[in-house]
């Protein structure tokens, strides 16, 4: 069985944006506690993240099958890897 690291970190807010957080957090708030909170921001962003990075890797792939066959050359694994590095 494998130890789950976790990290403690200290997050300052001040005037509106503390204002915003403590409206979300406790008995008339979404979440339960600030770390919760924390938490779904932070995997939300992960996600979004994530997103953009596959919907980057479609419109590569698209644009590629969209060009003609005869742009099409044959390359190495070689070639590509060294093409890669530079």
């Amino acid at each position: 069985m494998s130890k789950i690291a976790t990290t403690t970190m200290t997050v300052r807010l001040s005037g509106a944006l503390s204002d915003f957080v403590a409206a979300s957090v406790g008995e008339h708030g979404a979440y339960e506690n600030v770390s919760e909170y924390m938490r779904d921001l932070i995997r939300r962003d992960k996600e979004r993240s994530e997103k953009e990075a596959f919907e980057r890797l479609k419109a590569e792939l698209s644009h590629a099958y969209a060009a003609p066959e005869s742009s099409y050359r044959p390359l190495k694994a070689a070639d590509v890897i060294a093409r890669n590095r530079a």
